[in-house]
Order: C-alpha cells, then structure tokens, then sequence
C-alpha cells in the first residue's frame, strides 16, 4: 500500500466510525422516546403543574391551535427523551473523539464532560422546583382581577423549555471558566480581579434571558454569582500557578 493511500483509507474508516456512532446515537435516543411515548400526557401534565397550581379552582390550559392540544405533549416528550439520552449521545461523541486525544487531555475530558451534563441537569431541576413556582406565584398574584390567565399549551411549553435551557446553559459557567482557564485565555487571578464586571454582566444576562420579572432576574443571578465563585476555586485547584510550576521543575 502506498503512502498516498493512508490517508485516504483513514479517512474512510473515521467516516464510517462516525457513521457508526451517530447510527448508535439515534437509535439510543428512539428507543428511549419510544419508552416515553405512552406517557406522553402524564409527562405533559407534570410539566404544567407549577402553573396549574396557581391558577384558580377550574381553570386549565387552553390550545388556539385545534392541533396544539396534541402536538405540544409529542414535542415535550421528545425534548424529555433527549434530556435523559445526553450522557448517551455523550458517550457516542466521546467515543468517537477519544481515540484521537493525549492521555492528560483524556483525565481533563471526562470529569468536565460529567460535571457539564450534571451542572445542566441541576439547572433544569433548580427552575422546575423553586423558579417556575415562584415566577408564576408572582404573576398571579399581581395581574389585574379583571384579566383571566388562559394559557395557551403551545406557548406555555415554549416558554418552560426556554427557561430549562437559560438556567441550564447558566449552571456551566463554571465548567466554562475552567475551560478557559485550560485554554490559557484567562487566568484564575484575572476572574477574580474582574469579578466586579462579571457579576454586572450576569445581572444583565438574567434580565435577558428571564421572564420580565424581578422574582425570575434574581433567582439566575445569585446562582451565577455563586457559580462564577465556584468557577474561581475550579480554576485555581485545576490549573496550578506560575509559581507552583516552578517549584516543581
């Protein structure tokens, strides 16, 4: 074999293995929306509960839609199947790009990637259990008597899953921190001496990415606040200083 067709043969096989992998991927991710498929209304119903409590007695949800009463559940049910399918769309993905990294960026790679996927899942339970309910006790205890709160399911599901992925993606600021701390762009010192400006940013982001409310603004950002600290600690315990390299040489 010529030195010409090495390439092209690896090629190939890194093709075919992501092929492989993204085949497995796809049919983990069916067979677990499958599963979930039967209880699609129940799932639905769970979703909606932090609203539904706090409307009053007899009042429910509504679809403006005639098709949205059925779609939204479908919709929400595959976003459920591919929230607990991530750590095996993870895997695959790790699988695939293992093989090609050094062994220390391997030791780096897989405490990052599980403490990414658990720091998401904490953000999702973080605005379920404790913003979710507070959000809509604010705005029903607020609005005007005379206007009636019927939510459209279509709208409501829109909106749940955007605050899911705001504190989710806001709950990797640490893991963030720590990459780029990694990366050589940032040093710990430098977050901690900026810490001043980032928790300004942060107060900004929150007033982006919530609702217009301050109940909402407030329970982003203190844990950002938090996180961004943590996301310092990281970074120091991770990434040794100048002066403990020195040492050891």
């Amino acid at each position: 074999m010529s030195g010409n067709e090495n390439p092209e043969s690896g090629l190939i096989e890194h093709l075919i293995e992501l092929r492989a992998r993204l085949m497995r991927a796809l049919i983990g991710l069916g067979v677990v929306l499958l599963g979930l498929m039967p209880f699609s209304r129940q799932i639905y119903n769970w979703l909606a509960h932090p609203l539904i409590s706090q409307l009053p007695n007899g009042q429910s949800m509504i679809a403006i839609n005639p098709a949205g009463a059925f779609f939204a559940p479908l919709k929400l049910t595959f976003f459920v199947a591919l929230f607990i399918a991530v750590p095996w769309l993870l895997y695959q993905l790790w699988a695939f790009v293992a093989p090609g990294l050094y062994a220390r960026e391997k030791r780096l790679a897989v405490p990052l990637l599980a403490t990414s996927v658990l720091l998401f899942y904490i953000g999702c339970a973080f605005a379920y259990f404790l913003v979710l309910p507070a959000v809509f006790h604010f705005l029903t205890t607020f609005r005007p008597d005379v206007i009636a709160i019927t939510p459209d399911a279509n709208a409501y599901l829109d909106f749940v899953l955007a605050i899911f992925f705001a504190f989710g993606s806001s709950f990797e600021l640490p893991v963030a921190m720590v990459i780029l701390t990694l990366l050589g762009w940032v040093s710990p010192q430098q977050f901690k001496e900026g810490r001043g400006y980032a928790i300004v940013g942060i107060f900004v982001l929150a007033a982006v990415l919530t609702p217009p409310d301050v109940v909402s603004q407030l329970m982003l950002a203190i844990p950002m606040v938090l996180l961004y600290e943590l996301g310092i600690h990281a970074s120091r315990w991770l990434v040794p200083s100048k002066s403990d390299e020195k040492q050891t040489q």
